[in-house]
């Protein structure tokens, strides 16, 4: 009976233009509520009470922070979708607290070893692989984009003529962003190897899409080579490339490269320096004509 309900439920989901990432997400969370009810020998949905709910959010399993609140979250969607076909005569889930997750200041690269990464990069960027392990560094370091938008580049969204790219972001967002010269010159020569108009920016070996965990192999090498302390991954990149954007541009025109919704997400990178894109245009290190 659960599994006919998950289904309905994630079927819905789809049809109300949830992203990719947010129904897997249910469907872990959901599966994880199967086997807990399993334990808990309830077969209805309807024996279900508040108190299993919050005994599956914080204890099952012993979940970190972050997995309580991605169950809170998805037994709060999950209920809202039973109550409102009436399978259910209430949501009990509305009551379910978040946790209170403590805010962190983000870790980031200073220049200098973002620089040190440049180099690595730049020197090992005579063949097709080391420009398009280059052209990743420099995506992310300067334009701060999230693993899913780098992943799903293709070749056609990229305007070299008018030093543009074409991403899609989460929540279905899409918009342009300004490509800095020192890249648009890598891009080409790269783009020039694969010989190929559209399709996939970013391959493989195989010649295949890149996934997440190429991203992860060349963090890897990289750290490994350089002795570099810091554990390298996509979100530090975009911490890195808000911190240094936030200091020579300001909050606002950071929170328009980064595509943040809420300026609250933002302020974290904060020190409310002034809002010149111009400047930043300028003296950002990584908007020259020449890479550094």
């Amino acid at each position: 009976m659960l599994h006919r309900y998950c289904s309905q439920f994630l079927a819905y989901c789809q049809l109300a233009d949830f992203s990719a990432r947010s129904i897997h997400a249910l469907t872990i969370r959901l599966n994880e509520l199967a086997n807990f009810l399993k334990i808990q020998r309830i077969q209805s949905i309807k024996r279900v009470r508040y108190r299993h709910l919050i005994n599956f959010t914080a204890d099952y399993n012993a979940p970190s922070i972050h997995v309580t609140k991605s169950r809170v979250w998805a037994l709060r969607q999950f209920y809202h979708f039973l109550t409102l076909h009436r399978i259910i005569p209430e949501n009990i889930a509305t009551g379910i607290p978040y946790p209170k997750i403590e805010k962190t200041v983000p870790q980031f690269l200073t220049q200098e070893e973002y620089k040190l990464l440049i180099r690595h990069f730049t020197t090992r960027a005579d063949s097709r692989m080391g420009q398009r392990n280059l052209i990743i560094i420099m995506l992310l370091g300067t334009l701060g984009l999230r693993t899913s938008t780098l992943i799903a580049l293709n070749i056609e969204d990229i305007d070299l003529t008018c030093g543009l790219v074409w991403i899609r972001e989460k929540g279905q967002r899409q918009r342009n962003m300004v490509l800095p010269h020192s890249i648009c010159k890598i891009i080409q020569s790269y783009l020039q190897s694969l010989r190929r108009k559209k399709g996939p920016f970013l391959l493989s070996k195989r010649k295949k899409r890149i996934s997440p965990r190429t991203l992860q192999d060349i963090f890897r090498s990289a750290i490994d080579q350089l002795g570099i302390e810091k554990k390298l991954h996509a979100r530090l990149f975009r911490h890195t490339a808000a911190t240094h954007l936030n200091k020579v541009a300001g909050i606002d025109i950071t929170q328009q490269v980064l595509g943040h919704s809420r300026r609250a997400n933002t302020i974290k990178y904060a020190h409310l320096n002034p809002d010149q894109y111009a400047l930043y245009m300028k003296k950002h290190p990584y908007m020259k004509k020449e890479a550094p």
